[in-house]
């Protein structure tokens, strides 16, 4: 689990003028903290430290620690609101969680092994990834920053599934809680196809040479 802290204050100045005024700031970002048994509460991040925490990929998977004014509490991420065509974010969602509760997050998946991978290497198939994340439930303490498929030993026209993960203690994956119908595809090591180009070559080719023959 990465290690997180981010800095905020109790945002009394609401609305959607005040955040649009707090973004002009430059120095802001508009966010709202909820869950648990505190009410939902409006707050502002500190941009740079934030803006760099979002670069990395597990921030969006990890137990964050949170300072509001001094106070410390562990949440997550919930959601970002992005500008339609800026590099902003507009808002962002945290939800509080709690030690002895589970939590329901999605956690990217990540894929090792393509280099030296059996139906790649040997027999000249692609890999198509179908699946870049998938939900998983589990305590706090247990939340991994990504799950790891090793596809090392994949043959072509092999198809791995959910139930084909290998995940950490105390990790479940949602979807399959829900019955052998919900057991997707994460990916595939399929053979290429061959490019109508080169088809229409070869046919180009023997045509040449059969109006040869003729003659």
């Amino acid at each position: 689990m990465s290690d997180f802290t981010l800095n905020a204050s109790v945002r009394n100045d609401l609305g959607k003028g005040a955040s649009r005024r707090l973004r002009r700031a430059n120095l802001q970002v508009p966010a709202i903290v909820y869950g648990g048994e505190s009410a939902p509460q409006p707050i502002s991040l500190e941009k740079s430290a934030f803006y760099k925490a979002i670069e990395d990929e597990s921030f969006f998977s990890s137990v964050i620690n949170l300072v509001v004014d001094g106070k410390s509490e562990q949440v997550v991420v919930r959601d970002l609101q992005r500008h339609p065509f800026k590099p902003l974010v507009t808002h962002a969602d945290f939800l509080r969680v709690d030690a002895t509760h589970e939590i329901t997050i999605n956690v990217p998946l990540h894929v090792v092994g393509e280099e030296t991978c059996k139906g790649i290497k040997d027999d000249g198939g692609e890999l198509h990834v179908l699946s870049n994340e998938v939900q998983i439930s589990c305590l706090p303490k247990d939340l991994p920053d990504f799950l790891e498929v090793d596809i090392t030993e994949v043959e072509l026209g092999t198809t791995l599934h959910l139930s084909d993960l290998t995940l950490p203690a105390g990790v479940i994956l949602v979807d399959l809680t829900h019955g052998e119908d919900h057991d997707n595809a994460v990916l595939s090591i399929t053979k290429p196809k061959v490019r109508g180009g080169e088809e229409d070559g070869e046919e180009s080719a023997e045509g040449e040479e059969g109006g040869e023959s003729a003659e």
